[in-house]
């Protein structure tokens, strides 16, 4: 066998290799998986206490809305928030740290990491950390990819920045146009068990058209059945994983 030929065998039989290994994490996209062998990732806290964590805002038009319930109902989340959206709406991110609520990043663009090398991957994360961090005078410590799809390239720019990345153990499908307030909490409750992390949406900016009213309205019923379960609700700081 040639040398030329030698290379080119040995690169047909790397290419698959390399990019398993690009792609690995995107198993952690699928569930019932994740929760079960990568709790840390899935955002699996103490026993007794749920994570409430909104996706994909600020949105001057639905998010003060979310504030107003919080704030009625005495509770703080978790929003991860798109870069471009805060700097959007600069002072709806502040409304929202004043609030006392937990701000972490969805990166930049809501677009997949998985279709981004190493580099645009890096800048995504470090702008979407950076305007945030200026925003709120405080750098975000939290990042949810967006749909929930890590890469090896994400774990490496994560790790670099200084961003646990955390996803979820159950959500509302809440980015549905069918969805209504009793779909979301019923999906949600489903699946919640203590120590879980739940996904909902402050913002339509990446789904559905108005499919943030049913997640407005869903969201007193989850505290209510939180309340029922004997579960507290609060913001991921507050879930005692180590990691976080």
């Amino acid at each position: 066998m040639t040398a030329a030929r030698l290379l080119r065998t040995s690169a047909l039989t790397a290419l698959p290799v390399l990019a398993a290994a690009y792609a690995a994490p995107v198993l952690s996209t699928y569930g019932p998986l994740r929760n079960r062998v990568l709790p840390r990732l899935s955002g699996r806290g103490r026993p007794d206490h749920v994570a409430l964590t909104f996706d994909d805002g600020p949105d001057p038009l639905s998010t003060p809305l979310f504030l107003r319930l919080l704030d009625e109902r005495r509770i703080h989340a978790t929003f991860f928030l798109l870069g471009r959206e805060a700097a959007r709406a600069p002072g709806l991110v502040r409304e929202i740290a004043a609030a006392g609520h937990e701000i972490a990043v969805h990166g930049w663009l809501h677009r997949p990491l998985l279709l981004r090398g190493p580099r645009a991957t890096h800048d995504d994360l470090a702008r979407a950390r950076d305007t945030v961090g200026d925003l709120t005078g405080r750098t975000p410590r939290l990042f949810r990819p967006p749909y929930g799809v890590m890469s090896t390239p994400a774990h490496l720019a994560a790790r670099r920045l200084d961003l646990t990345p955390v996803l979820w153990t159950a959500w509302g499908e809440d980015w549905r146009a069918r969805a209504t307030p009793e779909s979301v909490h019923r999906t949600v409750t489903d699946d919640l068990r203590g120590g879980g992390t739940v996904l909902l949406h402050d913002s339509d900016c990446t789904s559905a058209a108005g499919s943030w009213r049913a997640t407005l309205g869903a969201v007193p019923r989850i505290l209510d059945t939180c309340a029922a379960r004997g579960l507290s609700v609060g913001p991921l700081r507050e879930h005692a994983v180590d990691h976080l």
